[in-house]
């Protein structure tokens, strides 16, 4: 595996949806649902060629739904605790089976997951699956389990508002209250359990996570956090099981949902047991607490974390107009030490669509910080679905408002990503030129750094420092780096301004000395976006286009 990765996130669901109805809060029969059979080999073909080494299958395990297969012995949950008719991924109901939704053949369903796991891996991609530790549906119930495998909860003691050994907190003597409840047929639990963001109340609000319940690890949450990890709590066990089971059915890697709100010792144990076991899988982590990035890292053993509120805030910001290109040095900066750690993206099912109203409304703006996301230091990328299309997700799907992002909770028809799909044909027939053309940077671009090993593993310097007087060079929008190795050195000159931009770059003694260039070296142009430029002379002037991007090769003697 190279250093580098790059992660092309893919919501199930809607990836092989080729209906287009698209009825707000419309059920599976109405608006179509994505299966495993429609992410055919040509599909994953595709999304190589892109210049992606791993597929990041989201929504797989069986999660809460308002859709019933009764017949095979599935029920419909009750609509008190599930948001949209297809439901959250992140409500596991049973962490040892998958989403019949998925399945052409729902008796078959592990099957046709098993299938695609081998298609993926013989198309050269590995497959990563969501690992949900935090939380849980508001009824737990797995009907897939090994034998002797005990249920979430099963021999919990209720009474007990905290016990290291539950696998649920709870709140003894109170009744639970739902937002937005049905009067006459209300979801009953009691006593309450406390909800999956830590909602130590029986009335969770609309805006907690109330379709979920919180896991114990053993903190005592409300008697000053104390640990109680020795013994193992129960939760440790079945949760590394769990792992265990779905590195057996062949899954390279989990991305690992609010990994921050677990405590670190639990990650430890259970990455040290399954990496005993499967020394190459992937643990990605979400965390956005940049004071904890060195602990899930050093301690906790996780290989990648999400750098939200570092590099994505900031690069949004820049695009956005209230930051400016020299910002992105302190996000370098402050990960440095942990840089081959750091997973760097602009879109994924969280993050507003980049073309929409709510962020960038023109999906070219963000192409110079997709290069830095990529290129930048020694770090991994991810890439969510139809990004590379322009996808604006402006549509108000359901329980998932107007809000710039695709749902995550309904059945629905993603609008320029079906243009790709061309009815399972996954040519890219039907989408305009400007489609084709921005897909194709992208693609340009990743295939780059997946195919350079100076851009892989070579060192980086930061041009910034060395501009700062420069009057030809506005470091509000401009931003420059190199990478080099002994024999080739990289330039990248990235425009964020809407025009075009006459700069000349300085570059330092200490550059030219550490990566052996001369002034004047003259570099071969390998990439180009919104630029017309054949050859840089680091001795004169030029014009960038508007978000343009300029991407250099030199050889050495």
């Amino acid at each position: 595996m190279p250093m580098k990765i790059h992660i092309y996130q893919i919501f199930t669901r809607l990836f092989g949806n080729k209906n287009s109805t698209n009825k707000p809060n419309g059920s599976i029969e109405e608006n179509g649902c994505g299966k495993f059979n429609d992410i055919t080999t040509k599909a994953l073909q595709e999304i190589k060629s892109l210049g992606m080494s791993h597929i990041w299958y989201t929504g797989i395990i069986e999660h809460a739904s308002l859709t019933s297969y009764e017949e095979f012995g599935i029920n419909a949950d009750h609509p008190d605790f599930v948001k949209g008719k297809a439901g959250s991924p992140y409500a596991i109901r049973d962490y040892y089976d998958v989403c019949p939704d998925l399945a052409v053949d729902v008796s078959h369903r592990m099957g046709e997951f098993k299938e695609l796991l081998q298609r993926t891996h013989k198309s050269g991609l590995k497959a990563i699956i969501d690992f949900v530790p935090n939380h849980v549906s508001r009824v737990y119930k797995s009907d897939s389990k090994p034998q002797g495998v005990l249920d979430l909860g099963e021999n919990d003691n209720p009474e007990l508002a905290f016990s290291p050994q539950n696998n649920f907190y709870y709140l003894p003597g109170e009744e639970l209250h739902l937002p937005n409840a049905d009067k006459q047929n209300p979801y009953q639990e009691f006593p309450a359990k406390v909800t999956g963001n830590d909602c130590f109340s029986a009335c969770p609000s609309e805006h907690d996570w109330y379709e979920t319940v919180k896991l114990n690890y053993g903190v005592d949450y409300q008697n000053g956090m104390i640990k109680h990890f020795d013994p193992i709590p129960d939760t440790w066990n079945k949760m590394t099981d769990i792992l265990l089971f779905w590195a057996e059915v062949g899954v390279d890697g989990f991305r690992c949902d609010m990994a921050e709100m677990v405590p670190v010792e639990f990650w430890n144990y259970a990455i040290t047991k399954v990496k005993e076991k499967y020394p190459d899988i992937l643990f990605v982590a979400e965390v956005y607490d940049p004071k904890q990035y060195r602990n899930y890292i050093h301690t906790g053993r996780f290989d990648l974390l999400y750098d939200k509120v570092g590099l994505y805030d900031t690069l949004r910001g820049i695009i956005e107009g209230h930051k400016w290109a020299n910002d992105i040095t302190e996000c370098w900066q402050s990960v440095d030490d942990i840089k081959e750690h750091m997973l760097y993206f602009l879109e994924n099912h969280d993050e507003q669509r980049i073309a929409s109203d709510f962020f960038a409304k023109n999906p070219w703006r963000a192409i110079p910080a997709f290069v830095v996301s990529t290129c930048m230091e020694k770090s991994s990328y991810m890439q969510y679905f139809a990004q590379e299309v322009g996808e604006n997700a402006l549509d108000a799907e359901g329980f998932s408002g107007k809000d710039g992002r695709t749902t995550i909770f309904d059945y629905w028809g993603v609008k320029e990503h079906q243009k790709w799909m061309n009815n399972g044909e996954f040519d890219g027939a039907l989408l305009s030129e400007e489609q084709k053309l921005l897909r194709q940077s992208y693609s340009e671009i990743l295939n780059l750094v997946l195919n350079n090993s100076t851009i892989q593993n070579g060192a980086f310097y930061d041009l910034q420092w060395a501009n700062k007087d420069n009057q030809n060079y506005n470091s509000q929008y401009i931003y420059s780096f190199l990478r080099y190795s002994e024999k080739k050195v990289v330039i990248f000159v990235l425009n964020f301004a809407d025009s075009a931009q006459t700069i000349k770059i300085n570059i330092p003694d200490d550059a030219l000395r550490l990566s052996g260039l001369t002034l004047d070296s003259k570099g071969k142009q390998v990439i180009a976006v919104s630029c017309d430029v054949d050859l840089l002379s680091l001795n004169q002037t030029f014009e960038i286009g508007a978000n343009g991007v300029l991407i250099f090769n030199i050889d050495l003697p």
